[in-house]
């Protein structure tokens, strides 16, 4: 199952997602490592096999699913012990169902469960025997690992798809045999699937809270513009630091935030004026650049950029309507000279384009009448 494990291999220039499993590889002794099920059908079991490879993989005991007691064991550089009255919950068969599984979700298509799912859905709109069989065949299809998540209901498991499937009088091919289903626990189910669809049914009406987890409107990428004088309409370039609208910072008042940022970023008095005079942000770069870095810039230099991009959207009301109409989108500003404030790619950390969005937000908040604390003596 995918859960929250999450990574790619590139194939081609193209990242293929996956996922990655724990599992024992027998190459003479045992070792734990890591399996990784990639949406292509690959899968590296010390090696990148095929799906097909992977099932002789698993039935000539490479990947390993029986664990003799007494056999040696070994992770890598961590420790090395012995079983000892190993319990395993897997077979060959069950760990490639389940790898099976996992390509399914890695590429968004309905799985053994979905597939059960959709099959109970058409026994409840035409309860037939011949479809009560269709559903108890891909209920049994299910890896038995995996039944109990089925439902995604933790208290009764798969009880009431188990009595479904079964129907009353009968018992359950390839489960543990116990008494027959009841007439009252067929209700039972019968009910809880009626609840079910009810609450799936609205499910898509309900909205958190607080709002959605994801932005609405697109993304906008900001990309580098240079820009050097003001435009009646620039467009998104606004966004940029380097965007002409001038801002006070300790006293003095800079061309734009970019200027401000870099004099702020020394403690040398004629740096800081040449960087105030500089006419282009890169001359103010370079002048910085040049200069003593003052003492815990590292640390402060997040703080601050938030304050002079506050101020520039507080002085300058075009330029908050501009960042306003970006709506909630996800802003990606570039930076060639910096991982950390830039997207770049994917491949820095867009510190400028996640602090935009707060101030949006901000500005958002004060157009709403939500009065935001000042921090307290001592806190800012």
């Amino acid at each position: 199952m995918i859960g929250n494990r999450i990574t790619y291999r590139t194939a081609d220039g193209v990242r293929v997602p996956g996922t990655w499993r724990h599992a024992f590889i027998r190459n003479g002794d045992y070792f734990l490592t890591d399996l990784f099920v990639y949406a292509d059908g690959l899968i590296d079991c010390w090696g990148l096999v095929t799906l097909e490879e992977f099932a002789e993989k698993l039935r000539c005991g490479w990947v390993a699913t029986e664990l003799p007691d007494g056999a040696r064991v070994s992770a890598h550089e961590l420790a090395a012990w012995r079983f000892s009255e190993p319990r395993t919950w897997l077979t060959p068969e069950l760990l490639l169902a389940e790898i099976r599984d996992t390509i399914d979700q890695l590429n968004g298509r309905p799985d053994s469960t979905d597939r059960c799912l959709a099959a109970v859905d058409t026994f409840l709109a035409d309860r037939t025997e011949r479809n009560r069989a269709a559903a108890r065949a891909a209920y049994l299809a299910i890896p038995e690992t995996q039944r109990h998540y089925a439902l995604g209901d933790m208290d009764r498991k798969d009880w009431p798809l188990q009595v479904l499937v079964t129907g009353p009088g009968e018992h359950l091919d390839g489960t543990s045999p116990g008494e027959p289903v009841t007439r009252e626990e067929y209700d039972e189910a019968i009910a809880y699937f009626e609840d079910r669809a009810k609450w799936i049914a609205e499910r898509p009406a309900r909205v958190p809270a607080d709002g959605p987890a994801t932005p609405v409107a697109p993304a906008i990428h900001l990309y580098e513009s240079y820009s050097r004088t003001p435009s009646d309409d620039p467009g998104t370039k606004a966004l940029r630091n380097d965007f002409p609208a001038p801002v006070p910072a300790d006293g003095v008042t800079y061309p734009s935030v970019a200027h401000a940022y870099w004099a702020l970023s020394t403690t040398d008095p004629g740096a800081r004026a040449a960087i105030r005079d500089a006419d282009t942000v890169f001359a103010a770069r370079n002048t910085a650049a040049g200069a003593p870095r003052r003492d815990g810039w590292d640390q402060a230099r997040t703080a601050v950029m938030t304050a002079l991009l506050r101020a520039k959207y507080t002085r300058h009301p075009a330029l908050a309507r501009t960042l306003l109409d970006t709506r909630d989108a996800t802003l990606v500003y570039d930076d060639s000279d910096s991982g950390y404030w830039g997207d770049n790619g994917g491949r820095g950390r867009n510190w400028t384009g996640r602090l935009l969005e707060l101030v949006r937000s901000e500005l958002r908040a004060r157009q709403a009448g939500i009065t935001l604390p000042e921090p307290a003596a001592g806190e800012g």
